[in-house]
């Protein structure tokens, strides 16, 4: 057996273990009993500890010195795993193994302070969270930026730098975009109570005309949506609300967007660190293209009106024109994952300025909500009424995963340009989408990026889709077009 032999025998293993978590994590959002937290804490901690011995273990070194990879696939994974390598030697083990335990119980002290409307009760333990979050950046940072540390954790190579001036780039489209919009007549909304199995059945049935394989997933609720796992074992949950099918609809579309990435990718890389996507920013690329450039199209609603009458008879709209306009709506709201595609990114910039904050100790949780509140103001010009509307609102930052947000808006941007060549590639693509057969682009974008993994960095991944790197146009130019025509601008 050669080094590089060796290395990815054990790489295998550490990832078949790192999968076990995962699914722990899944367990404790949709099925594990409330009485359990103290006891899954302990669960997570112990496994993080193991991990942790793995990925640091001295033979990862001396393989990595010794192993001669043969071909472009070979040195992609030997790349992933000295990367990985080299920033858990900086995390000492003990603050590994706390990080879990933390996260672990902050995630149900979280869902209960939001069901309770009582940030004051979650104020200690995310306080607890930021602070071993701040020292693993100082681990990682080693001197340098501590916000960089952490960001890199989910787009390796990205700096905050490069982020603010894409945010400050994006602003003053949204913003004139937003504001000649809202002064036009806001278009109909639907009405009605809309039955939450029923809205299930639809979820199901949205999640198999985008692609996702129920033979190796499955589709549960959950408090705030999201994805989990890779290769053969990819879980998605949403959410609904009798008042509002569009949030389990779109949730629904955005989380199958992350799950069909990992379920494409090369089963050659299965348990591999090619095998999973290769950055939050290109995984919510996937994400934000289901969910908006294809699952908001007006061809696709076109399909989805008359699915959306057969479920629920009189939704308050009448025609696929009136339907499009409702799904696409602009209008003043709290909530990010129910945000429309213009103000979306704003809720994004807000988060990130907060986080940085933090991070660079200018902020302290206790001050948190104040902050946001005032900020949530000048950004959106109305007060947040209550705690589950404003920063209480995402599971993130009690999961630890502060460097997260701005990969969202990264996302929609690497979407835009997604959307542009998938456009330019396949002309007859509006056809398919009005019968609702997303065929013709999830199969373009499983053979331009999906497949891939983690084959290349996230830049050339895109780079390598698109032919061009990735910049802010193709997404301002998207929006543009689409909401001057919906609002007559």
């Amino acid at each position: 057996m050669t080094a590089y032999d060796a290395l990815m025998g054990f790489t295998r293993e550490t990832m078949a273990l790192a999968q076990v978590a995962g699914r722990l994590g899944w367990d404790q959002e949709t099925m594990m009993p409330r009485g359990a937290a103290e006891q899954r804490a302990e669960e997570m901690a112990a496994l993080e500890s193991v991990l942790h011995a793995r990925r640091t273990d001295p033979r990862v070194a001396e393989w990595l010195t010794e192993a001669e990879p043969i071909g472009d696939v070979a040195t992609a994974q030997l790349r992933h795993i000295r990367r990985s390598f080299e920033r858990a030697q900086k995390v000492p083990a003990d603050l590994a193994s706390a990080l879990a335990r933390t996260t672990s119980r902050a995630q149900g002290q979280w869902a209960q302070a939001r069901a309770d409307e009582d940030f004051a009760a979650f104020a200690p333990v995310l306080d607890e969270v930021l602070r071993l979050r701040r020292q693993e950046a100082q681990a990682l940072a080693q001197g340098g930026d501590l916000y960089d540390a952490l960001l890199d954790d989910y787009e390796p190579e990205c700096k905050a730098a490069d982020l603010q001036a894409m945010f400050d780039a994006l602003r003053p489209h949204l913003v004139s975009l937003r504001a000649a919009a809202l002064e036009k007549p806001a278009p109909q909304g639907l009405s009605g109570q809309f039955d939450a199995a029923q809205q299930m059945q639809l979820a199901t049935l949205l999640a198999q005309a985008f692609g996702y394989d129920l033979d190796n997933g499955r589709l549960d609720k959950a408090v705030h949506p999201f994805s989990s796992g890779s290769g053969l074992d990819v879980r998605i949950t949403t959410r609904t609300d009798e008042r509002d099918p569009f949030n389990c609809i779109y949730s629904t579309i955005h989380e199958v967007g992350h799950a069909c990435y990992e379920q494409n990718i090369d089963r050659a890389y299965l348990l591999s660190p090619l095998g999973q996507g290769v950055s939050m920013g290109v995984h919510e690329s996937q994400s934000r293209i289901y969910e908006n450039q294809l699952g908001r199209s007006r061809a696709f609603t076109g399909w989805l009106f008359g699915q959306m009458r057969d479920y629920f008879g009189d939704i308050g709209v009448s025609t696929e024109e009136a339907f499009y306009a409702a799904v696409n709506r602009l209008q003043n709201g709290f909530i990010r994952t129910e945000a429309d595609e213009v103000q979306y990114n704003l809720h994004i910039m807000l988060r990130f300025d907060l986080e940085r904050a933090m991070i660079a100790g200018d902020l302290s949780v206790s001050d948190l909500p104040a902050a946001w509140n005032d900020r949530f103001a000048a950004d959106f010009g109305f007060q947040v009424d209550k705690p589950s509307n404003g920063c209480l609102q995402d599971v993130h930052w009690s999961v630890g995963l502060f460097g997260y947000f701005p990969t969202y808006s990264l996302g929609n941007v690497y979407a835009g340009c997604l959307h542009a060549a998938l456009r330019k590639d396949v002309t007859n693509l509006d056809d398919a989408l009005a019968t609702g057969n997303t065929l013709p682009a999830t199969d373009w974008l499983k053979d331009k990026l999906q497949t891939h993994g983690g084959l290349r960095n996230p830049q050339d991944t895109i780079t390598h889709a698109c032919g061009h790197p990735p910049s802010e146009k193709p997404l301002v130019d998207y929006l543009t077009a689409k909401f001057s025509d919906l609002y007559q601008l």
